[in-house]
């Protein structure tokens, strides 16, 4: 299981295990990651799983579909270019090591 770093607004890090084939924000919620609030429950219809990744974990993931992108315009913090929805990362065995950053609030 690849081992996810998650950094907090605040700059503390939260390091969880993420099982391939499963979504981040799945791993995050059974972690008990509280920022991440999935209020959707990952079915791309709210925007409370966000996160930031950089490089080049940006480059190592696909690139937002059209139906995350629009719903990315309803972040509650603002849209940097690494933001995804946690719900729409995919975890593959070789995104060991990945750190997202998550977002400052969900609401």
């Amino acid at each position: 299981m690849p081992t996810i770093h998650l950094v907090h607004a605040d700059g503390h890090t939260v390091t969880i295990e993420g099982r391939a084939g499963r979504n981040l924000m799945q791993a995050a919620v059974a972690a008990s990651v509280e920022a991440i609030v999935a209020d959707c429950g990952g079915t791309l219809s709210c925007a409370t799983c966000h996160v930031m990744l950089d490089e080049p974990w940006r480059s190592r993931v696909p690139a937002p579909t059209a139906d995350e992108a629009a719903m990315l315009e309803l972040t509650a913090a603002p849209r940097e270019p690494g933001s995804r929805l946690s719900c729409q990362i995919v975890i593959e065995a070789t995104h060991e090591g990945l750190v997202a950053r998550v977002a400052a609030r969900q609401y």
